[in-house]
């Protein structure tokens, strides 16, 4: 475990809960793309996502990847994928322990589609903190017209130190 003190370079929260939506990508059914997303309110973690298969229905590794058989390209036709994304699965698990997220922020390792988007800002989040790019511009026009502050989070390396850390005495 890391110890504090002289020389210890503590992650600010951004980095903290970056690293939190890194880790729930790690258990995604998704075979093309590996997403997390946690909500956090008052630098507490009130629920995590990640894409995949629905509870109870056959993960993609299983029924196959239908988007990949027809070489849909990313970004496009979200109704043909029979997973749900990690910004959807985490407001889903909020709902379903009852917790409200209103006012929160939703931190995730890619970019939420326009479909995301818009639950985002029904559920009454506030602010989004992404990592790599997503190809939909709709989502950005729409966070900017509800007034929900949506930035990218750009310094990969210290993801990969905390990460790094966080095995290191394993």
């Amino acid at each position: 475990m890391p110890q504090g003190g002289a020389g210890y370079d503590r992650p600010g929260w951004d980095a903290y809960f970056m690293a939190m939506a890194m880790i729930a990508s790690t258990r995604t059914t998704c075979l093309r793309r590996g997403v997390g997303a946690v909500i956090v309110s008052g630098n507490r973690i009130l629920a995590t996502g990640y894409n995949g298969s629905p509870s109870g229905a056959r993960h993609c590794a299983e029924a196959g990847c239908i988007r990949r058989q027809l070489g849909v390209p990313s970004g496009q036709r979200h109704e043909m994928c029979r997973g749900a994304h990690a910004e959807m699965n985490a407001i889903a698990q909020a709902a379903a322990s009852g917790t409200a997220i209103s006012g929160c922020s939703v931190y995730t390792t890619v970019e939420p589609c326009s479909i995301c988007c818009k639950s985002i800002i029904n559920a009454g989040c506030k602010r989004v903190v992404y990592m790599r790019e997503y190809p939909d511009g709709l989502s950005r026009a729409l966070f900017a017209e509800s007034g929900v502050l949506c930035e990218q989070y750009l310094d990969r390396d210290k993801i990969r130190e905390i990460l790094g850390k966080a095995v290191a005495d394993v």
